[in-house]
């Protein structure tokens, strides 16, 4: 477990880790969710350095959802969680950020803000908009980010479609790579559907490369 200022998260590194995977939790989780130790596992399998982080607003209070007025220290403890991680380990690769739904949006907009925070993006369950409100879209910083993005989504996600995720896809700025898993939904229901290993191939194969590539060329 690592503890600094206003850090908590739990890191697995493994020998000779390729990259720094850092993910956040969804609105109503912390960083011992279920699926965050299924990814956390399967990237650490395929190794990657990984932390699970709580988020500042789950670091105040056991329970309950984050206050979106707060959202903003949310990205603050993302940035430090970052900063201390990179620190802490050794890795002569990419640092990827990312996270699950509420964890992972708030992610995509510091990196938007600022593409040196990270090399690459992973979102799970990426929250395009409130379940039965399209037009609610939350795509307005998605043409700021440069660096390579993996989008997991399962098909059956109420907070976007396959086809709304085909539309937006090309709002990024960056390339990005959208990867469904069959009869999930927001969950991703990662004790079987094969999230897990899905994510860790497509990271490996796909955004780990190109994130490489984004950080030898800044």
């Amino acid at each position: 477990m690592v503890t600094a200022d206003s850090v908590a998260a739990d890191l697995v590194v493994p020998d000779d880790p390729q990259g720094l995977i850092v993910l956040a939790h969804g609105a109503g989780s912390d960083r011992r969710s279920v699926l965050l130790g299924v990814l956390g596992d399967a990237l650490a399998h395929g190794g990657f350095a990984v932390a699970r982080i709580d988020l500042p607003y789950r670091q105040r209070r056991p329970k309950g959802p984050p206050s979106p007025s707060k959202a903003a220290v949310d990205r603050d403890g993302i940035r430090a969680a970052v900063a201390v991680l990179r620190e802490r380990v050794d890795v002569d690769g990419p640092v990827i950020v990312g996270g699950q739904s509420y964890g992972g949006r708030q992610a995509s907009m510091a990196v938007a803000d600022d593409s040196r925070l990270a090399d690459g993006l992973l979102l799970t369950s990426y929250p395009l908009h409130p379940p039965g409100r399209p037009e609610k879209a939350r795509t307005e910083h998605l043409p700021d980010i440069v660096v390579p993005t993996l989008i997991v989504h399962g098909r059956s996600d109420a907070f976007g479609t396959s086809d709304e995720f085909a539309r937006v896809l090309p709002l990024f700025g960056g390339p990005v790579r959208l990867v469904e898993i069959d009869k999930a939904d927001h969950g991703l229901k990662p004790e079987r559907s094969g999230v897990g290993s899905a994510t860790a191939d497509a990271v490996g194969q796909w955004l780990a490369p190109r994130a490489d590539e984004f950080r030898t060329r800044r």
